[in-house]
Formats: C-alpha cells, sequence, structure tokens
C-alpha cells in the first residue's frame, strides 16, 4: 500500500459512488416509468406531493422517497418553497416522451431486466457457456425493442436508406425486401409502410418476436409484408433487392455464414444494409460512456447468445468497422463502405 496515492483513490472513489447514485437513479426512473408518475407530471405541471399522489394513484409515503432521490438526481424539478415538483421540457423528453430519440426509458429498462437476470448471467459469465437470446427475460427483450424504435424511426427513412446508392428508388418502384434478425419487427413495418408497393420479410430465430412482429403488422393493416422464423444461415427466399440486418449481426454465432446466406440471396444488383453498434476498431477508441454501456450489454447479452449458437464467433457489440468488414470478405462481398452513422449507429452498405 505504501504506492496508494490519496488523491488517486478519492477520484475513482468518488466516481463510484456517482456510478451507484446512477444505477440507483436509473432504477428510480424505470419505477416512475412503470407506475406512470413521469406522464402524470409531464400533464399537469407544478403540484405538491400530496396533488401528485391524488392523481397518480401512488402512496404517499413512497412518493415522497421516490421524488427525493429523483430530486437529487436532477430528473424532476423542485421549488423548496412551493414545495412543488414540475418536469421541465428537457427532464419530460428523456424520461416520458415516449417515441422522442432522447427518451431514454428503452435502455433503463434494458438495463433493469439485464440486472434482473443476474444470477444467470453470473452462471453463465464464471462458466463460458452460451445463453441464447430467447431465455432473457420478456422484460429485456420488450426493452430491446423499445430502446432502438426511437432511432429507427428518426433516421431509417430519412437518413440510412437515402444514404444508400440507389435503394430508395427501387423500394419506391417496387423491391423485394428481407430484414434479418427482425426482432419485433419494428424496421420491417416501418419500411413496409413508407414503401407500399415493394414486399418485405421479416425472419427471426426468436418465435414469441415474430408473433409480436405480425401483432404490429396488423395493426398497421399492411398487406406487404410477412414474418416468420428461421436463422439467419439457412433462411429461405432469393432475388431480394434489398437485405438488412439491424444491430444483430454482432449477436449470431456464426455471422459469416449468414453474411454468406444473404449475399445468396440478393440479386445481381442487390445491395445489403448492415447496421451495427457504433464502435472503434480498437479497445483504446471505446473507452467513453457509450462504450462502457454496450461492452457491458455484450458480455450479458450478445456475446452469451452467440456463443449459444453453432461456431460461436462472439464478435460482440463493440467490434468496429474493420472486423465487420473482414467477416462480409469471409462471405464473399466485395464492397464495404460506411454509408451514415449516428452517436449510437453505424451504418454499412455491402455490395459485391
Amino acid at each position: 500500500m505504501s504506492n496508494l496515492d490519496e488523491a488517486k483513490l478519492e477520484e475513482l472513489a468518488g466516481k463510484v459512488v456517482g456510478d451507484v447514485a446512477g444505477a440507483m437513479g436509473v432504477f428510480m426512473a424505470y419505477l416512475g416509468d412503470q407506475a406512470g408518475i413521469y406522464e402524470v407530471m409531464d400533464k399537469n405541471g407544478k403540484m405538491t406531493r400530496e396533488e401528485l399522489a391524488s392523481k397518480s394513484g401512488i402512496h404517499p409515503i413512497y412518493l415522497r422517497e421516490w421524488l427525493g432521490s429523483n430530486a437529487a438526481a436532477g430528473y424532476i424539478s423542485y421549488d423548496a418553497e412551493t414545495e412543488q415538483f414540475w418536469l421541465t421540457e428537457e427532464q419530460a423528453t428523456v424520461f416520458t416522451r415516449e417515441g422522442q430519440p432522447a427518451c431514454m426509458q428503452g435502455f433503463f429498462q434494458a438495463i433493469v431486466g439485464a440486472v434482473g437476470d443476474h444470477e444467470e448471467a453470473v452462471d453463465v459469465f464464471k462458466s463460458g457457456k452460451g445463453r441464447p437470446w430467447g431465455s432473457l427475460s420478456s422484460c429485456t427483450i420488450c426493452a430491446t425493442d423499445r430502446f432502438f424504435r426511437p432511432g429507427y424511426e428518426s433516421m431509417l427513412l430519412t437518413d440510412w436508406i437515402p444514404s444508400l446508392d440507389g435503394v430508395e428508388e427501387k423500394l419506391a418502384r417496387g423491391a423485394r425486401v428481407a430484414d434479418i434478425g427482425c426482432g419485433y419487427g419494428t424496421s420491417t413495418v416501418l419500411m413496409a409502410k413508407a414503401f407500399p408497393k415493394s414486399e418485405f420479410v421479416g425472419i427471426d430465430i426468436h418465435e414469441p418476436s415474430i408473433e409480436k412482429a405480425r401483432e404490429q403488422a396488423r395493426e398497421a393493416g399492411l398487406d406487404n409484408v410477412i414474418f416468420h422464423a428461421g436463422t439467419a444461415q439457412d433462411f429461405h427466399g432469393e432475388g431480394f433487392d434489398f437485405a438488412c440486418i439491424f444491430d444483430a449481426l454482432h449477436d449470431m454465432g456464426d455471422p459469416v455464414t449468414a453474411a454468406r446466406q444473404i449475399r445468396k440471396s440478393l440479386a445481381d444488383d442487390g445491395t445489403f444494409m448492415l447496421v451495427e453498434p457504433m464502435a472503434g476498431d480498437c479497445l483504446s477508441d471505446n473507452l467513453h460512456p457509450f462504450g462502457q454501456i454496450y461492452y457491458g450489454f455484450s458480455t450479458t447479452m450478445c456475446t452469451p447468445n452467440s456463443l449459444s449458437q453453432n461456431v460461436g464467433l462472439g464478435l460482440g457489440a463493440q467490434a468496429g468497422q474493420r472486423r465487420l468488414t473482414e467477416v462480409l470478405s469471409e462471405a464473399g462481398f466485395a464492397n464495404v463502405k460506411r454509408a451514415a452513422e449516428t452517436p449510437t449507429n453505424m451504418v454499412l452498405e455491402v455490395t459485391g
């Protein structure tokens, strides 16, 4: 202990206290979402604790503690003189405005779901065995769709597809499209709504997710989309003008064979759009908050799913463009370029 730097120790301990506060803040934010408190606050403006308890139906003593935690975190606003609580526009956008890209509740729900599976996660981590996606809690699977949905809704049709050479024009005229690893079908339904002349096929290995996708399509009244369960390595169909995978290739045990199957299924002039979490090519490139978050999710969700399948390549959620390009090249694709990006995602245009 003679080399202990007291200043560095204090700095690190202070950071950890902040992280613990953040972890508790995430849980409190999840409670507020599930109990509908933020929504009530957003609709009613400034209220005392008693008024909020009356409108939300939450026990006033529980509410007292929850409000204290949220006010301390800066998640809600508080006036000590009037003893009123409220949400600013910014707070409301982050904590309760569902569908806004800045709404974080999907993020929070995914973290709570992951922590809820902690006993299984510890066992998988220590043993080195895999864990299939379908064994995760329904809370986690639902949260994953909720987390990615706002980004897809805000970027897919306005930025990502237009960034690809000639794809938007094909879809407008009428094209055949495969969405592999479609999950709840959010991305598939968005495209099917926007391009009614095109035909869409959504494919996912998880049958309960496919049922959710079919439900989405029925609710939207779409007749140009079908969903079926299958793996990315052996799905049926050929002559697709456009294929896509959203935030799922790195989860696959055998992404090379999956990419090879996609290449085989494409028309000669077809395009494959690969959307993956934003990451640099080296660990040092990813030592920032988003990298910390993605490596964490990858430890407990993405990599265990990959290791539960044949090959078990374990790309991880921070594979980076260089490693992804190696996988795509091994599958036979000749051209890979970054067509678009956001702080959380990279969009690769894959052809040849």
